[in-house]
Parts: C-alpha cells; structure tokens; sequence
C-alpha cells in the first residue's frame, strides 16, 4: 500500500541525494534505506534529514536513537512525518 506522501518522500530521496538512474517506483517503501536496501551511507542521511526537516518541518535529532528506526525506510519515514503533522 502505497500513498502521496510516500511517493513525495521517495522524489525527495531522488532529489536530495542527486540519484541517478533511479525512478520512484524502484525504491520499495519497506526496504532498508541504509546497506543493503538502497544503499544510502552516514552522508547521505545528514542530507535526507535535513531535507525532510526543510520540507516537513519535523524536528530530527541526529543523536536520537529513535532517529535510525524513523530513517529505515521510506514507510517509516513517511509513519515520522505522520506523527508530527
């Protein structure tokens, strides 16, 4: 099950991080953002995150431990912005 704000987070990762060759409908909404999902490195977060805090304006604190659980994947993502919105 797929919605908006999903496929907004996933054009947001495209954006963000410059990825090329990637279209929305290749990154799976449950599949590990980080390692062997899409691959994305410690880098990469910083960016994400302050993008989605930019275009959410949902408060992200790095040191957070809950902070990784909310980055595993774009449904989790998504499960963030819907809690603070």
């Amino acid at each position: 099950m797929s919605d908006n704000l999903e496929q907004d987070l996933k054009q947001l990762i495209i954006s963000t991080l410059d990825l090329e060759d990637i279209h929305s409908d290749d990154i799976d909404s449950e599949a590990p953002l980080f390692g062997e999902g899409l691959g994305l490195d410690s880098i990469d977060a910083l960016e994400l995150g302050l993008a989605v805090s930019k275009q959410y304006d949902v408060k992200i604190d790095a040191d957070d431990e809950a902070t990784r659980r909310h980055f595993a994947s774009v449904r989790a993502l998504a499960d963030l912005i819907r809690e603070h919105g």
